[in-house]
């Protein structure tokens, strides 16, 4: 008993509020039940939360883990008897009740016996202490604070001082539409463009902020008359006191923020400006390595951090859905993994972006794109930091000058580099019964291969979808009588862009494969947009007929993902279309004749 620290349980159960910063760390304390808290329905994607029971070997009390100390809990790292020290912790007062949020801790020792034989704090033995520390103390039992702490989302807990409005400041984390009497004090790690939306209900405009503090991220908007009020109050990078906002259900597809909930900027919102920036970090990264791209989803959404190697020249394109011209720029970055990417910069930051010294860019929440094997982009809800002042840059930056640039980058389209037309891998180059007898794909990982094959068949009754027009949504929309309604956009346009999706049998001379390809593909095959084609297809059949049949017997070079599907319980490796390449018979030739000088043929 003489290692924990004995009182602290009854000091923290009796401080008055003012008090509380005092007692914040340096306590060692055993976790006499560690339970998961039952989510409440009412969320999208409600996060586990874990009540404890701490011990100074004299008193226990009840207390909650801080969302990121999770993984200590599922990794084993702690559980029932482990002796911890508090590093960190905030205090939260609800109806005269307070409810302990641990924001960090460290081990000290686990699978430990109980120390000593602690109680109930005397202010709450109004009820009987629990035989089994397990069993949930007497001082929560109001239904006000039971309510409280069965949330996915804790209720606003003090993280420092009040601010000059007197008002106690809360985590982020703790956020709820269950209380309203809070204050943040949060950084703006990113403000929008004002935008403005017209649809069927009408038009608008709006702006998002996204803010972030020692326990989360949080993301903000304020629509119509409060962007005129707001807009010019915000400015990235600076610290603020916000309060009287409104805290709604997050919408997920139209933010990659780890959050449950988002607040709505209202009319009467407070916005202060805070000087004392202490303990408000600048932004929090979860970094993945280039070299792990190829395991993430399509449109996912990653942090990344790289050297700029190289910086394309300022292009542009025409959205289709507001016929408007949008400035575009490709950077290729390279990372310790050894892999270089190609992301792409939209509007301003592309016109603005230089970089002669190779710098150092970190990436928040950019798309990840299949286009050429794995690209990444830049969405309205992206962050990019030039030479960030964080370990990461400063590590990678030294590897760079030390060693990096002198290595060499495997690209995640090396095979498919340059335009549709042009580059080759050859030395991914594979007979199709060699793909198939090396059981490419099986692997847990996705598995790069080229082909040259002919094309014996393909299957014309599904040919292509119609989809949403809007630049990078390509998902499918839906016919509703008087448009086509795109759900993740929520827009309905008055016809849709039909897009390719194939499937088709090719060949080469020891095996057949059935290749899967998509819009880029399609372009190559048939030399006409997929628009072109259903409309051939619904108005002259016989024409749509001798237009397959022309596109058989033609031999491509292919480059592939092999990857594995399980379709109604049944695992498969299905090939897909990287890209695919009309052959040039000089460069075809020119290859022969170096094959013939080569060893091998000597």
């Amino acid at each position: 008993m003489s290692q924990l620290s004995s009182g602290i349980c009854r000091r923290l159960n009796e401080a008055p509020q003012e008090e509380i910063e005092q007692l914040a760390s340096g306590h060692t304390v055993q976790l006499l039940s560690v339970k998961k808290v039952s989510p409440t329905t009412n969320t999208t994607a409600p996060t586990d939360r874990y009540r404890i029971i701490i011990s100074d070997g004299v008193h226990f009390i009840q207390a909650m883990l801080a969302t990121q100390l999770n993984d200590l809990v599922t990794a084993g790292e702690i559980n029932k008897n482990t002796v911890v020290v508090i590093d960190r912790l905030a205090c939260n007062f609800v109806q005269d009740k307070r409810l302990i949020i641990v924001l960090d801790l460290h081990v000290v020792s686990r699978d430990e016996e109980k120390i000593g034989t602690p109680t109930a704090p005397p202010a709450f033995q109004e009820a009987p202490a629990p035989a089994d520390a397990q069993v949930t103390p007497s001082f929560v039992a109001s239904p006000a604070a039971s309510s409280s702490m069965a949330q996915a989302k804790q209720p606003q807990t003090r993280t420092g001082p009040p601010g000059r409005s007197g008002k106690s400041v809360y985590p982020i984390e703790g956020l709820s539409p269950y209380q309203n009497n809070w204050t943040i004090k949060a950084r703006v790690t990113q403000k929008s463009d004002i935008r403005t939306w017209s649809n069927q209900r009408g038009e608008g405009k709006l702006f998002n902020v996204t803010l972030m503090d020692e326990t989360g991220e949080i993301r903000g908007t304020a629509f119509n008359t409060v962007v005129d009020d707001l807009y010019d109050r915000f400015e990235e990078g600076k610290v603020y006191y916000i309060s009287k906002a409104r805290v709604n259900l997050a919408k997920k597809k139209f933010s990659n923020i780890q959050n449950d909930y988002e607040l709505s900027l209202e009319k009467n919102t407070e916005v202060e400006e805070c000087l004392e920036t202490t303990g408000v970090p600048m932004m929090k990264y979860s970094f993945v390595p280039l070299s792990s791209l190829e395991e993430l989803q399509k449109d996912h959404t990653c942090d990344v951090i790289g050297i700029v190697k190289e910086v394309g020249p300022i292009g542009e394109i025409t959205s289709k859905a507001s016929n408007k011209t949008i400035p575009k720029r490709d950077l290729t970055i390279v990372d310790k993994s050894q892999y270089s990417v190609r992301l792409t910069l939209w509007g301003k930051q592309a016109e603005q972006f230089t970089a002669d010294d190779l710098p150092v860019v970190a990436f928040k929440g950019v798309k990840v794109g299949d286009f050429g094997g794995r690209s990444l982009s830049m969405v309205s809800t992206s962050i990019m930091s030039i030479a960030p002042d964080i370990e990461e840059a400063h590590l990678l930056r030294g590897w760079y000058d030390g060693i990096g640039s002198g290595e060499s980058f495997q690209s995640h389209s090396s095979a498919l580099s340059g335009s549709s037309f042009g580059g080759f891998n050859r030395n991914e180059m594979r007979h199709l019964s060699d793909v198939k007898e090396s059981q490419l794909g099986m692997s847990d990982k996705p598995e790069v291969f080229s082909c040259r094959a002919t094309i014996a068949h393909i299957k014309s009754e599904n040919i292509s979808y119609p989809a949403c027009p809007t630049q990078d949504c390509n998902k499918k929309v839906v016919d509703v009588g008087d448009g086509w309604k795109c759900e993740k956009c929520d827009k309905t346009f008055e016809r849709p862009e039909y897009r390719y999706i194939m499937s088709m049998a090719v060949a080469d001379w020891s095996a057949q494969a059935w290749l899967q390809g998509f819009n880029e593909a399609g372009l190559v095959v048939f030399g006409k947009t997929a628009d072109e084609v259903h409309e051939i297809k619904e108005n002259n059949e016989a024409e749509y007929n001798a237009l397959m049949a022309q596109s058989t017997g033609v031999t491509f070079n292919f480059s592939c993902r092999a990857k594995q599907d399980t379709y109604n319980d049944q695992t498969r490796v299905r090939y897909g279309i990287s890209k695919i390449i009309p052959l040039d018979y000089r460069e075809e030739a020119k290859h022969l004749v170096e094959l013939l000088k080569s060893s091998w043929a000597k």
